[in-house]
């Protein structure tokens, strides 16, 4: 199906995401603040990124992102789902992204060309998600619903920031490669061989693809170590995962049919807490907070 045509209103959300960009100040700032940070160990921990995911070049994994995210956009702005970048929530989202983007190549040094986006979309649904790429998306359901303050926000876009940077759908598609059968010994080296057909199918699964316990993990400890950098309390990774807990007692939300929940998840998440509880108290505090939407 043809995506129906962008609306004008993407033209001042392109303008406006310039601030986004990773910019070399902001990184060399947040490469300076690393240095001199404590050592927490985490690395060690998640250790190296899945030789699968070297199965697909991570440019083609980043350009079928990209073009989701822009169709994605173009229908939310068509039917009037994107909100303005003027929103207090948009606003809000950015400022908290802004803080947390550039300690991003400090696990993955290709974050610090991504051209970052964050937007919002209105809609009750709880989710959000980070595609290949650093193309970012809340939902407005999960702010007002939850009434996450920063903290939490934090938690959640930390979270998908390190599924992005830990190359998660990119390995779950190199997965995919070698479960059809689809890639010969040269294709590595000479061409994308069925890695092209893969892309393709797979391309258009990016925002629903569920991650192995082992991926949630990684993304919990990740984002965990963002948000402490960035100066956001890494206790609310606890708090936030409680919040989604009793949200499941329903029909589950979007947000928890990909990122299963449970104790186990929550006492892991509390043993690692020592670990960045020194990076959040060192870290610079933001300058502004925010408070979440009002109540439905």
């Amino acid at each position: 199906m043809k995506a129906a045509r962008p609306s004008t209103r993407l033209a001042p959300r392109r303008r406006a995401l310039g601030w986004l960009l990773a910019a070399p100040a902001a990184l060399g700032t947040a490469a300076a603040w690393a240095q001199a940070a404590p050592d927490t160990g985490l690395r060690d921990e998640v250790g190296r990124p899945s030789r699968l995911a070297g199965l697909v070049p991570a440019e083609q994994v980043e350009a079928a992102a990209a073009e989701q995210y822009v169709q994605l956009l173009r229908q939310a702005a068509a039917t009037r789902q994107l909100l303005p970048p003027g929103h207090p929530q948009v606003q809000r989202l950015r400022a908290i992204a802004r803080r947390l983007v550039p300690y991003a190549p400090l696990w993955n040094a290709r974050a610090a060309q991504w051209r970052w986006e964050v937007n919002l979309l209105a809609g009750r649904d709880l989710n959000a998600f980070c595609m290949p790429g650093g193309k970012i998306a809340f939902y407005f359901g999960l702010l007002q619903q939850l009434q996450l303050d920063d903290d939490e926000v934090a938690a959640v876009m930390g979270h998908e920031i390190a599924h992005a940077l830990r190359e998660h759908a990119r390995e779950r598609i190199g997965k995919t490669t070698v479960t059809r059968g689809l890639i010969e010994l040269g294709s590595a080296f000479f061409g994308l061989g069925g890695t092209g057909r893969v892309l393709a199918d797979v391309g258009g699964q990016l925002l629903t693809l569920r991650f192995s316990r082992d991926d949630e993990s990684e993304a919990d400890i990740v984002g965990l170590d963002l948000m402490a950098r960035a100066g956001y309390d890494p206790g609310a990774g606890l708090t936030l995962w409680r919040k989604m807990l009793a949200a499941d007692r329903g029909a589950p939300p979007p947000w928890m049919s990909t990122h299963p929940a449970g104790a186990t998840r929550l006492r892991d998440i509390e043993a690692r807490l020592p670990k960045v509880l020194p990076l959040y108290r060192a870290a610079p505090r933001p300058p502004q907070r925010f408070a979440p939407p009002a109540p439905a």
